[in-house]
C-alpha cells in the first residue's frame, strides 16, 4: 500500500518570523507539508487559486485583507479548501466570526506547538478543532441567546423542507416524494426550488451533499 501523500498547507501572516516558526512546526510532521507562504490576506487568495493547497492556515490581523475576509473570499470561490484560523487573540467575536467566515478550526498562536497540528489534521478530515477557552465561548453564547428569549438559532429550513431534501438526496423522483409526503409532485417541486435558493445551492449534487454535512443521510 503507498503512503497517502502529505497534506498541503498554505500559512498566511504577515510576520516572517512568526510564519517561519509555524513552518518549522508543520513541516516536521510526515504528513504535512507548507506549499505556499503569504504575507496579507490578499497574496493568500491569490495563491490558494495558484497552488492546489488542502489547507490554508491565516493569521487574523494582516494588511490589505484580514485572515477573516481572505476565509469568506477563500470559502465563496474554494470550497473544497479548508481553513484553520491561527491567532493571537483569545477573543470571542472573532472566533465566531471564524466560524461564519467559513473557517472549521481555530488556533491560539500561544498553543500552537500544542494544538495547531492536531488542528490541522482535523480540518482535513471535516472535524472542527476548537480550543478548550471556545467551549466554554459557545455554551455561554447559548445560554445568553435563552436568558434573552431567542432559544436555538433559526433552523435554515422548515421541517418540510428538510423531509424533501432527505428524500430527494436519496434519489427520490417529485412524483415518489409526493407520493411518500401525501402532496403533489408539484408541491414538492416548488419546495424543492426553494431549497436550492435558501441553500444557495445549484442542483441534486450539492443538495445531496448539504444533507450529508446535516446528517441526513449517510455518505
Amino acid at each position: 500500500m503507498s503512503a497517502r501523500p502529505p497534506i498541503r498547507v498554505l500559512l498566511a501572516d504577515d510576520h516572517t518570523l512568526v510564519r517561519r516558526g509555524v513552518r518549522l512546526i508543520l513541516d516536521g510532521e510526515p504528513d504535512l507539508t507548507v506549499v505556499a507562504e503569504a504575507g496579507d490576506g490578499a497574496e493568500a487568495v491569490a495563491a490558494a487559486r495558484a497552488t492546489e493547497a488542502d489547507l490554508a492556515v491565516l493569521d487574523v490581523a494582516m494588511p490589505r485583507m484580514t485572515g477573516l475576509q481572505a476565509a469568506r473570499e477563500l470559502s465563496r470561490r474554494l470550497p473544497r479548501l479548508r481553513i484553520l484560523i491561527l491567532t493571537m487573540y483569545d477573543n470571542e467575536q472573532y472566533f465566531f466570526e471564524a466560524l461564519k467566515a467559513g473557517a472549521c478550526g481555530y488556533v491560539l498562536k500561544s498553543v500552537a506547538d500544542r494544538d495547531l497540528v492536531e488542528a490541522c489534521r482535523s480540518a482535513v478530515r471535516d472535524e472542527p478543532f476548537i480550543y478548550p477557552g471556545a467551549e466554554r465561548a459557545l455554551v455561554r453564547s447559548y445560554l445568553d441567546r435563552l436568558h434573552r428569549g431567542g432559544g436555538l438559532p433559526e433552523r435554515p429550513i422548515t421541517e418540510r423542507e428538510e423531509e424533501i431534501l432527505k428524500l430527494v438526496a436519496e434519489g427520490h423522483t417529485s412524483k415518489e416524494i409526493g407520493e411518500l409526503l401525501f402532496i403533489s409532485a408539484k408541491t414538492v417541486e416548488r419546495h424543492r426550488a426553494n431549497l436550492l435558493q435558501k441553500l444557495g445551492v445549484r442542483d441534486r449534487l450539492e443538495l445531496t451533499r448539504y444533507a450529508i454535512r446535516a446528517g441526513l443521510i449517510e455518505p
